[in-house]
Formats: C-alpha cells, structure tokens, sequence
C-alpha cells in the first residue's frame, strides 16, 4: 500500500487564498475538448442500462459524463438495477457497490451509509435532490441516519473517499446522492401525457407495495409529476426461523416535482418529497422502553438552471433546499429503569433535525494556451437546528442535545484537457463552521487541495492518481452531549474544544473500457482503485476519569460495592468524545461489467483494513472484505431476464464487533417485458435461508424471501 506523506499539504484559510490559488491547473471532464476521445451520450429514458458504468454521472464534479470516465472511485445504481432485484431498502440498492455497506435496525426503517469505514455524523455527505440529510439521534447504533423508500429513488451516484470537493462540507468518506423519480422515468421523450402503477407483494415480511406515478409535458413549456407510495411490512423470520419481533412498519409517501422552461436554456424547478414512517420498537438493542413512533421525513428544493451550448461560459445551477426529520415517540411501555423515574405510557420524547440550505455554481468552458478547460465556482451552504424535547427520563435530551450549526464553503475547481491522453483536475475548497448549544461556542475554518492527474497511453486503459484533503466540522452531539447513561450507570461528558476532523487521501486506479472484445457488439468496463486514507484529529469516543464501581441492582447505593462487589459492574468509566490523534484506512476496490448482448455479469470487490495509528487498535467501523458478483441472460427478443447474485463476505471482523463469521448469499431474479407498457418481476433473496448478521448491525438479516412485483403504464403521445 502506498505510503502516505506525513503532513501532506497546508493551505492558508483565508478566503481570499481561494481566490488567488484558483487557476490551479486541473482537469478531466472538459465536455468539448473529452469529446475528441470519448463520446458522451445519455441513455435514452427508460433504456435499458446494464452497464452502470456507461451511465451518466455528476457526483465527482459539477460536469457530466459517464462513470467510467471519471477518475474516482465512482459507482452509479440505476433504476432498472433497482427493479431488477425488486429493492426494499437502500440496503438492498447498495449491495453491490463495492467500499460501501449500510447499517440498519431491523426494528426501524432509518438507514446509515458506510463508505470505505467511514459512517456517522456526517462523514458521509447523503444527499436527496441534492439536499443533505443532517438527521441525527444518538443510542446504541448508527450516529446518522436517514429514511428513504427505494421505489422513490431514480438513480443513485456513489463517490468514494473525500474528493468530491464540490458537494459540500464533511464528505470525508464520499458521496451517496440519491435522485428521485422524475417524468422522465415514465415518459419517453415523445410521449405527452401518462401514468405508471407498480403493485408488489413478498413473503417473510415484505409485505405489500403499491407505486402510483403521473406526469404531464405542457408542451415546451413546463412538465409535471406525481408519485404516491404506500409499503406495509410484517414482522420478518430469520434464517433460523426466528422471528425479528418489531421488525414491522408502515410507509405513506407522497412526491410532487414541476419543471418550468420560461425561455431557451433557462429552467426553473421544484420538488415536495413527503414521507411518514410508523413503527414501534424498544430502541436499537431491542430491551429498553417500548415507543411508538411517528417518522415524518420532508425534502423541499427549488432551483434554477441555466445552460445553452451558444454560451460556453454560462452554465449556471442554483438550488436552495429544506429538510426535515421529525420523530415523534410515545411511550408504549416503559423499562424498569424509565419506571423508576415516573416515566408513563403515553409520555413524549421529539426528536427533529431541520437543515436549510442552498448551492450555487457555475462552470465555464473555454480553451486557453492550446488547453481545453471546465473552470467551475461554487459556493453552498446550511443551517442544522436540532432540538429535542424530552418528557420520558431526559435520557433522550442528555445524548441527542439540542443545538445549532452553521456550515459555509466555496470551491473552485478546473478541469484541463492538456493532449487527448492526458487530462487533470485542480480544485481547492474552503470550510467554515459555527457550532452552539448549551452555553457552548465553537468555530473554525479551512482550505483543502485536491488534484488529479489522469493518462491513456493505450486507447481503453487510463490510470489516474489523486491528492485530495477533506475537512469535518464536530456535530452537535459530539460537543454538547452530557448526562449519564441509564445502565451501567456512567457519565458522557461533553467536549467543546472538539478539533475538527482532516483526511488526508491519497488513491490510484485505473478506467478500463473496450468494445467488440469477443464478439460484435460486446462491452467491457472496469474500474480499480487503491487509497489510502489518514484523518487527522479523529473523533471518537474514548474512556476518562476515574474508574469506579457500579451496582447492578438497580437502587442500590454505590457504596454497597465494596461490601457486595459481585453484585457490581468493576472498572467503569465516564466517557467522551475526543480527538484519537490519528486513523487510518487502506484498500482496494474492484467494479467491472461485461455485456454480450444475450447477457451480463458484474463483479465487485471490497479490501480494506483500517487502524487507530496510535494504539493500534482496529476501527470498528470498517466493513469486512466482501465480493459480489451477478448473473444475467437475456432470452426470447431480451423479453425474459434471468439471472443470479452472489455474494461473499468473509470473516475478517468477527472478532471487532459482531461476532458473526463470514457467509454467503444467494439470490435470483426474473423479469419479463411483455411489452413497453407490461412487465412483472420476481426476485428471491437469501435463496438457501443463511442465518448471518450484517456488519454492525444489531438484528439478523431475514432469510428466505421471495417478491413479486407487476407494472402497468398508460402513455398517450
């Protein structure tokens, strides 16, 4: 693994040093001068991709192009991909992606994403319609969750590590931006007017399904669309048949989107995504106090896009966006402990996270000394507001605190084409933040570097290499989080001198794409990276004070244990979050697609380990080394598809957290096209009923499923 320099690059944070270091020469993706070598085309509505890799993407950049010409670790999951596994939640969409897990309770809907060992607060920059998803409540699981039904989900754009520099603050693990359904999902192109409804149902719990979609083009002028989504799932079995007890919920969604073409080039935008979540649960270890809880997750944005190929210099995105997520928890039955404090049925804890925000850029193209470039500024910013109002124990207020935090960035990046082999991308970024709550103030600020540099001595093969840094502000909760937990009794301290987070990631790899390889008509396309990433001022939580001893009789004074110590915990400590000096995270990751025309098989790969520098310790958040690998064939006209999943994960972490050893998957899926308007779909998953336990999460997996899936359009041209 390559070896990183110890103190890479320093900027100055100053703003004004954006300005000045701006002509940095960089480039990849200048859409006139790249299009000598490789053309980009967008797939047509509804087209059906099975190469993700030759689908469109603008996650690593603010410029457009397909997956498999960006020099990153990039993946896209499209909607047909999304079908064809009949997908249920944002697990199931991104199984296959390699450096990527998520982390969910089966006994609650809301989903964490991992990318390359990297989770919580943050760390990952999860956008919907681009607008992020700050939601943050603090227990025994994830520390950053959101809610997202996958049959709301039009394409999915995956950027590894901290060089997507230009999607806001904190992405030091990557990018997960999630694109809902659009007209253009129902629609072809000449079709004015339609409608779409998808009903599924499965065994083992999941349920039923039902997906109404309706658009409308107003002429040239404006297009409308509508989406409402209703999912009831059950109670799922495990692979030992045991059932998850409060692995149920109840799904209502609504989604409004309008587009407005007032002039050529210029359009203006809107979106309304409504989603109400209800479960009830007993928290994420399954035996605390028993809630029900009411979920409403909101997403507003509103933008204005102007873009006209007779103005290279002018392409403008503007967006500003509101989120909010709101859980409203009533006390089913309380524990012994919540019981001892007067909690009752009925009483209330709220917990909600309202982001505002918006995003600004625009890229100009246009060729200097002989040299094509995509020169892009930006500026973005948002406003997290939490605020929890606790009338069950306190417990809730004391580790999810309320507070407010200010984030604002700016960026410039180019994009140079120097020969039609050669290509690079400079860009700096610069962070700030404002952080109170509790009678407590915290700021900073600073500039990170990236700079990439890409080659294609051989037509089809280009390597690339890349520098970039990647700077996170410490969330509400790690600074301002104080009380005590409930059992073992100790205390979480709060830490308002919390440094920010620096990552330091240094990665190569190598873009790989060939035609008519075996056959006429063939496709081939691989991506492979190694990074190394090192975070400087880590955050997590470690033990302070004092060690004490703590009865387990619940009353029972403190002082009894040193008459009855075996009815006491021994070596308890407080706990708080703090800076660990240094991490580290190393590894290697493999994507590649090969279309024959009467089928298709994918791979994807994960390696990775990951360390505390200064203990040694391992990070309990990096995922264990997986592969997965899919099947396809296409038969009778490409009407029917049948094909298989695989996959792998072996037992590297079994002994970090989890003890689970390593196991396989298999699923098959089957999908038939009666005709453009027609289709069904069934898909069985976990096919030899394996009993296994993701990575981190605190429930099994359920076992043999098997959905149903039938989707009927009506289109008037």
């Amino acid at each position: 693994m390559i070896t990183f320099l110890r103190e890479g690059l320093r900027a100055s944070t100053s703003p004004l040093a954006l300005l000045v270091l701006a002509p940095l020469a960089s480039a990849s993706l200048c859409q006139t001068a790249h299009a000598q070598s490789v053309p980009v085309t967008q797939p047509a509505p509804n087209e059906d991709v099975t190469l993700e890799l030759d689908t469109i993407t603008v996650t690593s950049g603010k410029t457009e192009d397909r997956v498999i010409n960006d020099l990153a670790g990039s993946s896209v999951v499209t909607r047909r991909q999304i079908d064809l596994l009949q997908s249920s939640r944002i697990s199931d969409v991104l199984q296959g992606v390699p450096g990527v897990a998520v982390q969910e309770t089966g006994t609650d809907p809301g989903q964490a994403i991992n990318i390359r060992g990297l989770q919580d607060f943050g760390r990952v920059n999860v956008l919907v319609d681009g607008a992020r998803q700050d939601y943050q409540v603090s227990g025994h699981g994830a520390n950053g969750t959101f809610y997202l039904d996958p049959e709301l989900i039009g394409q999915v754009d995956v950027v590894r590590g901290p060089v997507a520099n230009v999607y806001g603050s904190g992405a030091i693990g990557g990018v997960a931006s999630f694109r809902t359904r659009t007209i253009d999902d129902i629609l072809n192109p000449d079709e004015r007017y339609g409608a779409v409804q998808r009903l599924g149902l499965g065994t083992n719990g999941a349920g039923f399904v039902t997906n109404s979609m309706a658009g409308a083009r107003i002429g040239t002028a404006a297009d409308v669309f509508g989406q409402f989504v209703y999912r009831n799932t059950g109670d799922y079995r495990d692979g030992n048949g045991d059932t998850v007890r409060d692995s149920d919920s109840e799904l209502t969604s609504g989604l409004f989107k309008f587009n407005l073409f007032p002039a050529d080039g210029h359009a203006l935008s809107g979106s309304a995504l409504l989603q109400n979540y209800s479960f009830t649960n007993n928290g994420d270890t399954g035996v605390g106090t028993r809630f029900r809880n009411d979920v409403a997750a909101n997403t507003y944005t509103l933008g204005y896009r102007f873009s006209r190929p007779d103005n290279p210099w002018l392409d403008l995105s503007v967006k500003g966006y509101y989120t909010t997520t709101d859980d409203h928890k009533r006390v089913v039955t309380p524990s012994s402990t919540y019981g001892y404090l007067g909690v009752e049925p009925g009483d209330p804890l709220d917990y909600s996270m309202a982001t505002l925000g918006f995003d600004i850029s625009n890229t100009s193209r246009f060729e200097a000394f002989g040299w094509g470039h995509a020169l892009t500024l930006g500026i973005d910013g948002a406003r997290d507001r939490g605020e929890t109002v606790d009338r069950a124990g306190g417990y809730g207020a004391a580790f999810t605190p309320s507070g407010e935090r200010n984030l604002f960035g700016g960026f410039v990046q180019d994009e140079v084409r120097f020969t039609p082999w050669l290509r690079a991308i400079g860009a700096l970024r610069f962070d700030s933040y404002e952080l109170n709550g509790g009678g407590i103030n915290a700021d900073g600020s600073r500039v990170s570097p990236k700079i990439t540099l890409g080659v294609e001595p051989v037509k089809g093969i280009e390597f690339y290499g890349t520098y970039a840094e990647g700077y996170r502000a410490p969330s509400i909760t790690e600074t301002l989080i104080q009380g005590s937990h409930p059992f073992p009794i100790f205390n979480i301290l709060p830490n308002p001198y919390l440094r920010p987070e620096v990552s330091r990631n240094l990665e190569g790899g190598v873009n790989l794409q060939y035609d008519d390889v075996w056959k006429a008509g063939d496709r081939f396309r691989a991506k492979i990276s190694v990074f190394q990433n090192r975070i400087d001022d880590f955050i997590d939580t470690v033990a302070v004070g004092p060690v004490y001893n703590v009865p387990v009789v619940p009353g029972m004074p403190v002082e009894a244990c040193a008459f009855a110590p075996y009815l006491c915990l021994i070596g308890i400590q407080d706990q708080q979050y703090q800076n660990i000096a240094r991490a580290r995270l190393q590894g290697a990751e493999l994507e590649a697609a090969y279309d024959w025309g009467g089928g298709f098989v994918t791979v994807a790969g994960t390696l990775m380990e990951g360390k505390n520098d200064i203990t040694g310790d391992p990070l309990n958040s990096v995922i264990p080394n997986r592969i997965s690998t899919t099947l396809g064939l296409r038969l009778f006209d490409d009407k029917l598809t049948v094909g298989t999943r695989l996959t792998f994960v072996d037992a590297s972490k079994k002994n970090v957290t989890n003890p689970t050893a390593g196991y396989g998957l298999v699923d098959l899926f089957a999908s038939y096209r009666y005709d453009e308007n027609i289709s069904g779909d069934i898909t069985i998953q976990n096919l030899f009923d394996r009993q296994y336990i993701q990575y981190l999460n605190s429930e099994p997996s359920p076992g043999l499923t098997a959905k149903f899936g039938l989707t009927v359009k009506f289109a008037s041209r």
